[in-house]
């Protein structure tokens, strides 16, 4: 992994948009050089397009491995929520680089949609295109081309994305939108291209296999590269919309900005009262994950289906395994859920805040001040009627904090200034 320091001639060259430029250049002039110089037709175009954009797929992933700022995910969400609230990260050795655990978290839904959109965009270049329109002379100089434009993508992300600092404004979601149109412009490109081959080619209800690629000529060529060409220039210059949304007052989306990385001062005044759930909170707080997530029976869908299959051929040995795991799967997320996000939290009261500190990582989730609460709450749902809890609610400008299963909440209590509201009230 490179250095990130801002020096050096790499890093000079990544200033600005030379680089990128420089880039999106060679990535042009390739295509234009084979349809002039080396004679490529449709086929060979496409194939060139359909590889370049697996290639920014592919290095768009690294960049969004390695973004620096952490990736916006749904504090309700099952178990990515409080994993994506902890904001922990591995550092790479002698870099400024992380690998955040957010990142982890977006990869796995980020990838298989690239991998969609490139299989859709390659079965509408390449499966009808290039369908025994590639001779052995242009198949090697298109394997070369793509080969350059690899290079070319590496180099550029290398030297702009992590030479010049540019990951430590990006999240996994923002480093991965320039392909987005990328993949438009090969789409409508390829599109184009399709629709010109198809009206020189197809006659009446001929089958769409009977495209030929020579079909279309030099100065239709030159126009589908030409549109391609415009459409990386409008991403290059990207900034300056999200600079017009911005002073325009306008919600275009060009202008979002994603979450800092701002530590959390941890440090209270004062005597330290620590608090932690009691373990028939930590032990019974499934059972109030599934009444908020109950979208997790869904998974006992496929075992009870399956067992009443079984109980039908009079197997009841099978129908009672089948049965267990209908109801420990959604069971066992919904503990994992709860345990990341109250059961491994300490609760830190002080004189002048309270602070929620992760016990897995040791890094600091939130903090309220005594004085910046709006409203402050006590709770009894019916799982504390169980067990003879009740549940802390802290309300902001803008969010809300919930410690639940306290045996006695006079302690985080104590630390604001204002009267908490009672079920007894």
């Amino acid at each position: 992994m490179p250095s990130t320091a801002r020096s050096g001639p790499l890093s000079a060259l990544a200033r600005g948009r030379r680089f990128r430029a420089l880039a999106l250049f060679v990535s042009n002039l390739l295509p234009l050089a084979g349809v002039v110089a080396l004679g490529w037709n449709a086929a060979a175009l496409m194939t060139l397009y359909w590889f370049e954009l697996g290639i920014a797929s592919l290095w768009a992933l690294v960049r969004a491995l390695f973004a620096g700022r952490p990736s916006e995910i749904e504090r309700t969400a099952l178990i990515a929520g409080p994993l994506a609230s902890r904001r922990a990260a591995l550092s790479v050795p002698r870099t400024g680089v992380q690998i955040r655990l957010s990142s982890l978290l977006v990869l796995p839904v980020i990838a298989p949609i690239l991998c969609a959109v490139w299989l859709f965009v390659g079965g509408l270049t390449v499966g009808v295109v290039a369908d025994g329109g590639l001779s052995p002379d242009a198949l090697d100089t298109v394997t070369l081309a793509v080969l350059a434009v690899f290079v070319g993508e590496g180099a550029t992300t290398l030297a702009e994305y992590f030479a010049g600092g540019e990951y430590r404004d990006h999240s996994a979601q923002t480093a991965v939108r320039g392909v987005f149109v990328h993949a438009g412009a090969v789409f409508f490109a390829a599109l184009f291209t399709v629709a010109l081959v198809g009206a020189a080619t197809l006659d009446g209800d001929a089958p769409i296999s009977a495209l030929d690629p020579d079909a279309v000529g030099l100065p239709l060529l030159l126009g589908v590269i030409g549109l391609k060409a415009a459409v990386d220039l409008a991403g290059l210059y990207r900034d300056r919309l999200d600079a017009f949304d911005e002073s325009q007052a306008l919600d275009l989306g060009f202008s979002y900005d994603p979450p800092t990385t701002d530590s959390v001062h941890s440090s209270l005044d004062g005597p330290v009262d620590a608090v932690r759930l009691p373990r028939r909170s930590r032990f019974a707080g499934a059972l109030a994950t599934v009444s908020v997530h109950p979208g997790l029976w869904w998974l006992a869908a496929v075992p009870v289906f399956v067992a009443a299959l079984f109980a039908i051929g009079g197997d009841w040995t099978t129908v009672t395994v089948l049965s267990v795991v209908a109801v420990a799967v959604p069971l066992s997320l919904a503990a994992v859920d709860h345990e990341l996000r109250h059961g491994l939290v300490a609760y830190r009261a002080g004189d002048d805040a309270l602070v929620a500190r992760d016990r897995l990582f040791g890094a600091t989730l939130w903090r309220v001040e005594s004085w910046d609460e709006t409203g402050l709450r006590v709770e009894r749902t019916w799982l504390d009627r169980r067990l003879g809890t009740e549940t802390v609610v802290i309300e902001l400008r803008d969010e809300e904090h919930r410690v639940p299963g306290l045996s006695d909440p006079d302690t985080v209590l104590a630390v604001f200034d204002r009267r908490a509201d009672r079920p007894d009230d």
